[in-house]
């Protein structure tokens, strides 16, 4: 079998109809496998198979999970995508808002992969888990710090369940930088080129790629990593004044 071939494979992708979702989901059905999303609203075109669910709720979680697993027959490949946040100021956003980002940011993934580990423990073969992070949770998040710090305890999570389930299931975060389309990127493409080594924001398929690579027997040993999609990061703010005009990087 081809290492990226995921031919009677069963796939899991929570918040897969739209943005970084979708393209995931297609990856996987692009490489043979079968693959079910959620969301809390149908999608609006044709999808994989797709269930109801707000994964806040771990109750509709494990349905998610049960659901994939009675389609398919097994779960090799779950992908936490849910999540985001609108952008709230910390000194005046209420209680409520910073407990719902970090309940869909954090504590849902963690609801799906409990039900995904429970059923992955018991199958051959085992399975993965995939946590898409952010950026966001590894430097300062102003204007989104519930959401910053969200992600930086889903980061951690994922190399805790990492050893906790090791041998049998293994866990990785994508940690995604500024990705075009997906919903949330509010900058403009010049003042992306300014501030990212490789001069233009993530496609969605390229974060989808990396999914797929840790998905796959060419990953096999790697369990407990953050790998980073964010075009080099971002450029110091001391060397502003030494790198010259934005057009020398995004020629």
């Amino acid at each position: 079998m081809e290492p990226l071939d995921f031919t009677g494979r069963g796939v899991v992708v929570t918040g897969g109809t739209r943005g970084i979702g979708a393209a995931i989901a297609a990856a996987f059905l692009a490489a043979g496998a079968r693959v079910l999303v959620c969301g809390r609203t149908p999608p609006s075109s044709v999808v994989p198979d797709f269930v109801p669910a707000d994964v806040r709720d771990p109750a509709q979680a494990a349905a998610v999970v049960a659901a994939a697993t009675d389609r398919f027959g097994r779960l090799d490949v779950v992908v936490n995508n849910a999540g985001g946040a609108p952008p709230a100021a910390a000194a005046s956003a209420s209680p409520r808002l910073h407990a719902k980002i970090v309940e869909l940011n954090l504590v849902a993934p963690l609801h799906v992969a409990q039900a995904a580990n429970a059923v992955m423990q018991q199958q051959p073969g085992g399975g993965v888990i995939i946590m898409v992070g952010s950026v966001s949770g590894t430097r300062p998040s102003p204007g989104s710090a519930a959401y910053g710090a969200a992600k930086a305890g889903l980061h951690h999570l994922a190399t805790s369940l990492a050893a906790e389930w090791a041998p049998a299931v293994r866990v990785n975060s994508v940690v995604p930088g500024p990705v075009a389309g997906d919903g949330s990127l509010r900058l403009d493409s010049a003042a992306v080129a300014r501030t990212v080594p490789l001069g233009r924001p993530a496609t969605p398929a390229e974060v989808a790629g990396v999914c797929l690579l840790l998905a796959s027997p060419l990953a096999s040993y790697v369990t407990g990593a953050a790998v980073a999609v964010h075009g080099g990061g971002e450029w110091p703010g001391y060397l502003e004044d030494l790198r010259g005009p934005t057009a020398d990087q995004s020629s």
